[in-house]
């Protein structure tokens, strides 16, 4: 977080006084990293939260709606600065050379940027963390929008001024394409998106190797912020006794619980080959 709070402020202060403003624009785009990580943190916090009364499941959601938050708020970042780079271009007449201290401070923040990457790579991989690689790999998009910036005020050095405001506005595609895939997933994500079909496949594999468990169908998912919600009806024998019968599903709730990220699990037992009328149509 150090690094990206040096660095916007590095940016953005060399982009006014260098008069770059691709340099600019990928300061800009460094401190909706700052906002971010400043996001997930606050998230994360209220997220860890126990569950109470009104919240029965827990406070996982808070994650997704602070990425909805986050999403709308680089969007509206990445369509201002698309505006701005749009209203240069169309006047380039105005366009002023930047000075060559600009690809300098360009070139430094690439670098900073692809080192970041390596070192959380490195941790990512060292803690077998998921969400600090998806991390780390977000910090190599914002070197690759460095590079851009600094061949764009190489363009504008060599006497294609036009060029500066061409990176700035790639800057902005890359901002708002970013803001628009964190509002588009937690939407869904808000709608009850089941997880996906791999783990799907894993959750069935778990509940069928439950002892007793004959088979299982209905099984419906829903992510919950980064867990998941499960409801499936098991099919037991039945000829067991209710005590036995929920014994079974006791176990496979335990067994759900222990090898997936599942935060709960609703089970319905139903008796094996027989017909499955909960969803038949009322009389």
């Amino acid at each position: 977080m150090a690094v990206n709070v040096l660095l916007t402020v590095l940016q953005i202060g060399a982009g006014v006084l260098t008069k770059s403003q691709a340099l600019i624009a990928d300061g800009i785009h460094s401190l909706s990293d700052l906002v971010s990580d400043f996001v997930v943190l606050l998230a994360g916090h209220h997220a860890r939260k126990d569950a109470d009364e009104d919240h029965p499941y827990g406070h996982q959601r808070f994650e997704t709606a602070a990425s909805l938050v986050l999403g709308l708020l680089l969007l509206a970042v990445g369509l201002g600065m698309l505006w701005s780079a749009v209203g240069k271009i169309q006047s380039p007449e105005k366009l002023e050379p930047v000075h060559l201290s600009a690809l300098w401070v360009a070139m430094g923040a690439l670098v900073c940027k692809e080192l970041l990457f390596r070192y959380m790579l490195a941790v990512a991989k060292r803690v077998k963390s998921s969400m600090l690689v998806a991390n780390a790999w977000h910090a190599r998009s914002d070197a690759a929008s460095s590079l851009v910036v600094g061949l764009g005020i190489a363009g504008n050095l060599a006497g294609y001024p036009i060029l500066d405001p061409i990176a700035a506005l790639i800057v902005g595609l890359m901002v708002a394409r970013m803001g628009w895939g964190f509002t588009w997933d937690a939407l869904h994500d808000l709608m009850d998106r089941a997880v996906d079909e791999e783990e799907v496949k894993a959750i069935r594999q778990t509940l069928l190797d439950t002892p007793g468990v004959k088979g299982v169908h209905d099984l419906k998912t829903r992510k919950m912020g980064d867990m998941i919600v499960v409801d499936a009806h098991l099919e037991v024998d039945g000829t067991l006794t209710v005590e036995a019968g929920h014994d079974i599903a006791v176990e496979a709730r335990d067994r759900i619980m222990q090898r997936h990220r599942v935060l709960h699990l609703m089970t319905h037992l139903d008796p094996w080959k027989c017909p499955d009328l909960d969803h038949a149509p009322l009389r």
